[in-house]
């Protein structure tokens, strides 16, 4: 009998790392794919075995060490743990940013912050403090064309550095996966977990290639599972669970969509700032969270309210207003 995956309540859950000076972001929903592999131990285990052709077996020996729904300049770290010397961080995307290798080096600057910091080790001392190798991977599924396997390099950000003919000092690569259903087969084959979210995700894609909306098609997607035995230790106790994250994905998407090709139009029409700023109150109107328009932006949380604030002050008075409330009434 397969053991069942037991829910645990975002208030119990113990093993993220609570990290000082970073903002956190409560309002951040699990996405579907750290929900299953940060619950399942044998399953990341198994996961890490077929992506680094190992053999572990003792699933104790990995250690978790996610920051605890950190926001770092607007950016989430999804899924990271230490296994024979290694800090293996874990990213999903559904969309392609050529800026992961930034944002996986400050990822790690506040994984070895917070490592540092637990072992009581002093960075100004003359001792060496031994710190694990980083192992950046990105898992993609999203429905743009990419190669089972790629690469991207921190230098790639530097072409005024490579044009001058001067090494850089730093580099990071990122290792990117598709894991679309039908690529990456060896991979999907070591690992029985992602084989299975793969199927699922290719199941919601093509219900919706179909002409089902997005919650149909969800909704199709888990029955059809279930009854075909894909993730049905998970679909069945946690259905709601599981199509509330994946509605918050797709929303989170659409709000993207939306995004760039407003902020075109409002950037032409109205100037860049002032378009931008009439595009943030719109979409925060409609029900999108600050965190989401942060990470769109690049702007801080604090930004962000700071243009909500403008924005509802020109519904109430003039704070320089020369007459007084009545005046106005």
């Amino acid at each position: 009998m397969k053991p069942r995956m037991e829910f645990v309540p975002r208030k119990k859950r113990r093993f993220r790392l609570p990290l000082r000076r970073f903002i956190a972001n409560r309002n951040v929903k699990d996405r579907l794919f750290c929900y299953i592999f940060e619950r399942d131990r044998e399953a990341l285990l198994q996961l890490y075995n077929a992506l680094n052709h190992t053999d572990y077996r003792d699933a104790h020996a990995l250690q978790i060490v996610t920051l605890d729904n950190v926001v770092y300049m607007s950016m989430k770290n999804d899924m990271a743990f230490l296994l024979a010397g290694a800090l293996n961080l874990y990213e999903h995307q559904s969309t392609f940013s050529p800026n992961l290798p930034l944002r996986f080096l400050l990822y790690i600057a506040a994984e070895y912050e917070s490592l540092v910091a637990r072992a009581k080790a002093n960075i100004y001392g003359q001792t060496l403090i031994p710190l694990p190798s980083p192992q950046c991977v990105v898992f993609y599924n999203g429905d743009d064309a990419m190669p089972d396997e790629q690469y991207l390099r921190l230098t790639d950000a530097f072409p005024d550095m490579r044009e001058a003919g001067l090494p850089p000092c730093l580099e990071l690569k990122v290792r990117m996966l598709n894991i679309n259903y039908g690529h990456n087969s060896g991979l999907t084959a070591g690992c029985r977990r992602l084989e299975e979210y793969s199927r699922f995700v290719a199941c919601i894609k093509a219900y919706r290639q179909g002409g089902s909306s997005v919650s149909q098609a969800i909704e199709d997607a888990v029955t059809y599972c279930i009854d075909h035995g894909i993730m049905e230790d998970i679909l069945l106790p946690f259905r709601a669970e599981v199509t509330k994250m994946l509605l918050t994905e797709y929303n989170e998407k659409k709000y993207m969509r939306l995004f760039r090709k407003e902020a075109r139009e409002e950037g032409l029409r109205e100037g860049r700032e002032e378009g931008r700023d009439h595009l943030i109150n719109t979409m925060l109107q409609n029900g999108a969270s600050p965190e989401l328009l942060s990470e769109l932006t690049g702007l801080s949380l604090s930004e962000i309210s700071d243009i909500s604030q403008n924005k509802k002050g020109q519904f109430g008075f003039p704070q320089e207003a020369k007459g007084t409330e009545k005046e106005y009434r």
